[in-house]
């Protein structure tokens, strides 16, 4: 796992079985949002409120995700932290 932390935001990056997650957490009112992709990093993005969540939409690229992402979120998109391991998701 590979974590990062700014503007109160927690990114955890994980690689499950089948995902490539990259799961949000705001500290000030606890909201969430994740980012998945197929394991071998070629499928499009879904964005979901949770890891586990239903899927609300799916993007090619890495930067309109997280754009979604931080709208779950409640905050600007340049506040979202990316963890390293996971800037090379998308498309």
């Amino acid at each position: 796992m590979s974590t990062a932390e700014a503007n109160g935001v927690t990114a955890r990056y994980r690689v499950t079985e089948t995902e490539r997650l990259l799961e949000f957490e705001r500290e000030a009112d606890g909201s969430t949002a994740a980012i998945a992709q197929n394991r071998d990093g070629y499928a499009m993005l879904k964005v979901r409120p949770t890891a586990d969540g239903d899927e609300l939409e799916r993007y090619y690229g890495l930067d309109m995700a997280l754009d979604h992402a931080a709208e779950l979120l409640g905050i600007p998109v340049h506040d979202v932290p990316v963890p390293e391991a996971a800037a090379d998701m998308g498309m």
